[in-house]
């Protein structure tokens, strides 16, 4: 569905932010983007979605194609319209705005109205509290209610790709487990590609099929999740596990062992 070839970005003319990344993200898939911060992860995903302008933000080099179409010069709106929603880092709902009128924003490329109301009463299935706080501002909303929120917003406009940008970000860890258990089901119960960034590589791997590691605008190591679970160095150096299974902060790991076959 989604496929990105030999991508380089750079910001302001200056800063080369990717460094020639490749990736896939399949129908019907969930596909993490991991790595520390500054790795290009968030470049990644505006670049994906068409942020480009207000960030000075430009693709040099290599494409992205979302259904075998090149969108590398699309306006976010135009990108949106294709069905590419995004939902980004620090959930940035309507504050002033009710619950229900922020997802009424989401469902903007809907001409049909009656599938408004439909996707809102699927989305109220997800997220309950939703619901009961229909008429509430959304601002006093808590944080994990607003990423709920913010989430309902890009299911509403019926996606077919929905990315995500640190949706555990913030939150406490009984709400993030909470959170990725109902993107798993959004996945699976309604067919929906996610691609997720996130820092929290232990809760993004539980739920993806697929991942890819970011270090310094490039792609180090991809796998399936299952695979990478295993893999020595990111148990250690993402997950904090020692070959025996205990804690181990990052702190305690002299250097992140990065095998030639990966970068070849």
């Amino acid at each position: 569905m989604l496929r990105i070839t030999n991508l380089e970005v750079v910001y302001s003319d200056i800063i080369l932010a990717l460094k020639g990344i490749s990736m896939e993200v399949p129908a019907g898939r969930i596909v993490a983007l991991l790595g520390a911060n500054g790795a290009g992860k968030t470049t990644t995903i505006n670049a994906v979605s068409g942020i480009r302008k207000t960030l000075d933000l430009t693709i040099e080099d290599g494409s992205v194609e979302f259904e075998g179409r090149v969108i590398n010069d699309n306006a976010s709106h135009a990108i949106a319209a294709l069905g590419i929603l995004q939902v980004p880092e620090g959930r940035r709902i309507f504050a002033e705005l009710t619950v229900d009128e922020n997802l009424l924003i989401g469902s903007y490329r809907l001409r049909d109205r009656s599938r408004f109301r439909k996707g809102k009463e699927t989305v109220h299935e997800y997220f309950p509290i939703l619901k009961k706080r229909a008429g509430q501002r959304a601002g006093y909303l808590s944080g994990g209610e607003q990423q709920m929120l913010a989430i309902a917003r890009a299911l509403v406009a019926e996606p077919k790709l929905i990315v995500m940008d640190e949706p555990s970000l913030g939150l406490a860890p009984m709400i993030v487990t909470e959170i990725f258990q109902i993107i798993d089901r959004i996945n699976r119960e309604q067919g929906v590609a996610v691609l997720v960034v996130e820092q929290n590589a232990n809760v993004a791997l539980s739920i993806a099929h697929y991942a890819y590691v970011l270090e310094n605008g490039r792609v180090v190591m991809e796998g399936p999740t299952e695979a990478l679970r295993e893999n020595r160095d990111i148990r250690e150096f993402y997950l904090g596990l020692t070959e025996l299974g205990t804690n181990k902060s990052l702190r305690q790991i002299k250097h992140y062992r990065r095998r030639k076959r990966w970068l070849s």
